[in-house]
């Protein structure tokens, strides 16, 4: 080497370098060069994986004992490819793109109406006001026979929607039959756009508190809460706020900086993002000025806040701008980006983690860890989770979603009340409800009499079968097939007599024992038939923990004093 630098340094135009000189001159091309092996590297096996696909796909098609349909036996393998690494990288073949437009945009061509199978029955559950399915005097509780002459005995539940959807101005002729009666009725409805509204409610509610309930973060959510802000603003004179993220999955990362942006003031960064290529470390601000930047402000999450709404409630926590109230958020802190493919299909793929204004990142689960031995990803293990700050000094924690600062406990429901559900109990009761009675009471003031629960005890017990278990009833069961294994139950009869009967179900007595939780339920789905979702979400105000607790916390001042941080001695 010694020997050597000299010389190169000759055929460069005789320049005497030292070595150590030479050595900081060869270094970038040593790194280069190191660089581009596991690149290579990378290449190669990429390329050789690709060339066995092929073959193994070729060979599977040529001689595999039945006939194959080449795009499904592709489709099938695509999808178990993505769903290896998480469940938010997703392949949409061309037929599925339409899924992927409404979950950025909430707009469809269809008829405003949401089908589920019940009872072996393809039944309306939903209808939005003012849309082709409510205008053409369809009900929650009608069961659909067929679509366009399509008869939907045998139809998957997941194609039926599919079906109704097409081009706004498109006709779909339909058949149906109302609850309760057997004529069957012929409909042709006009589709139209269906635009979902990510503010399905804002209000004033007790002591001067606007509510605003945001839904989903697609393209324009911003906008419509900045206009839900300002209407109660300027015509109510709001004094504080409670924004509701409830049951909110998420959604476009822009729209959440946008509305962080309406709560804090211009420049202050929102969230970070990292990933593995280079276009991803990006650092997010708030571009303009605030609409309320001292309004008090409460931010309502649960256990279904995913994504955009943790990136909402994280920030305005980390910057002590907003109190949080209710159950730990679901812990997504993945970013998606969609890419097109060939012949119109896409793919969504997880590009980036995204980190709050505090620095943390709230994902939960680790899926470029270790996994369970039925392949499923684990959470972030405590010993690695981190303490961050919010701007007060108030310590939070990443890898957990984000943690409220008031944690509200979910009410319990009972087995009861699940069966109810499961069992469409609860939805016939009000179906038959509806078909009896022309009007009710507003929706707020609404509630069943001592006569209508009565009405529904009847009601469920002339079913034909139990609709409900206990999880000590089937554990009971359990047990009672082990101890006359063993011998235990012609000694002790009378003992495990006695306990059969209290754990057998009574349907009048585990009904009445139930009965508050139960007779809500009943109240909600009635409401929903008469007043739709707007009427349900006003009879639901005065009857939320949640947001009650959230508003008196603003109103007594204890959510603003949380917010100042830990005292000093």
């Amino acid at each position: 080497m010694k020997k050597l630098v000299p010389e190169i340094s000759k055929r460069i135009g005789n320049v005497s370098l030292s070595h150590r000189r030479w050595k900081w001159l060869l270094f970038p091309v040593v790194f280069l060069m190191l660089a581009a092996s596991p690149l290579r590297e990378n290449y190669f096996e990429m390329s050789k994986q690709l060339e066995i696909m092929t073959a193994l796909f070729r060979e599977l098609n040529i001689y595999y004992v039945d006939e194959l349909q080449p795009g499904e036996l592709m489709e099938s393998g695509i999808d178990a490819m993505v769903h290896s690494l998480d469940p938010y990288t997703i392949y949409y073949p061309e037929s599925r793109v339409e899924d992927l437009r409404f979950m950025t945009t909430g707009e469809y061509g269809g008829v405003g109406a949401s089908i589920q199978l019940l009872n072996g029955q393809h039944t309306l559950v939903d209808i939005l006001p003012g849309f082709p399915a409510e205008k053409g005097g369809l009900k929650i509780g009608d069961v659909l026979l067929s679509v366009d002459g399509k008869s939907l005995v045998d139809v998957a539940e997941a194609q039926v929607p599919e079906m109704l959807q097409g081009v706004s101005g498109s006709e779909v002729l339909i058949t149906l039959q109302h609850f309760g009666s057997k004529e069957i009725i012929e409909i042709t409805l006009m589709r139209e756009k269906i635009k979902l509204p990510a503010v399905p409610f804002r209000s004033v509610v007790q002591d001067s508190t606007g509510y605003i309930i945001l839904s989903k973060f697609t393209r324009g959510s911003s906008f419509e809460v900045r206009q839900a802000l300002r209407y109660l603003q300027d015509s109510v004179g709001i004094k504080q706020l409670v924004l509701d993220l409830r049951g909110n999955g998420g959604g476009l990362l822009q729209e959440s900086i946008s509305i962080v942006n309406l709560f804090v003031e211009k420049g202050q960064e929102v969230v970070s993002t990292r990933g593995k290529n280079e276009e991803w470390l990006k650092s997010y601000t708030t571009r303009g000025e605030p609409v309320a930047p001292d309004l008090p402000l409460a931010i309502l999450i649960d256990r279904q806040s995913a994504s955009a709404s943790e990136i909402v409630a994280g920030t305005l926590q980390d910057l002590d701008r907003a109190v949080v109230v209710g159950q730990e958020s679901f812990g997504k802190g993945l970013v998606q980006q969609t890419k097109q493919l060939a012949y119109g299909t896409r793919l969504k793929v997880t590009v980036a983690k995204y980190y709050t204004a505090s620095g943390r990142c709230i994902q939960r689960l680790d899926y470029a860890g270790d996994r369970t031995q039925n392949g499923a990803a684990i959470a972030v293990a405590d010993s690695a989770i981190q303490v961050f700050y919010t701007k007060n000094g108030r310590p939070v924690v990443d890898g957990k979603g984000v943690q409220p600062d008031v944690l509200i406990d979910i009410p319990y429901s009972s087995y009861v009340l699940d069966g109810l559900y499961v069992n469409g109990v609860i939805f016939d009761y009000a179906n038959q409800w509806f078909s009896q009675h022309d009007s009710i009471a507003p929706a707020t003031d609404f509630a069943l009499s001592e006569v209508d629960w009565d009405s529904f005890v009847a009601f469920t017990e002339r079913k034909d079968d139990v609709v409900y278990e206990s999880n000590s009833a089937l554990i009971w069961e359990g047990l009672l097939a082990a101890a006359a294994s063993e011998q235990y139950i012609d000694a002790e009869r009378e003992a495990f007599d006695a306990f059969s009967e209290v754990l057998a179900p009574d349907t009048q007595r585990d009904l009445n024992r139930f009965r508050q939780e139960i007779q809500t339920a009943l109240e909600q789905e009635i409401v929903m038939r008469y007043y739709l979702q707007d009427g349900v979400i006003e009879w639901l105000i005065p009857q939320d923990s949640v947001l009650q607790h959230s508003i008196n916390s603003l109103s007594s001042g204890e959510a603003q004093q949380l917010l100042l941080g830990p005292v000093n001695p």
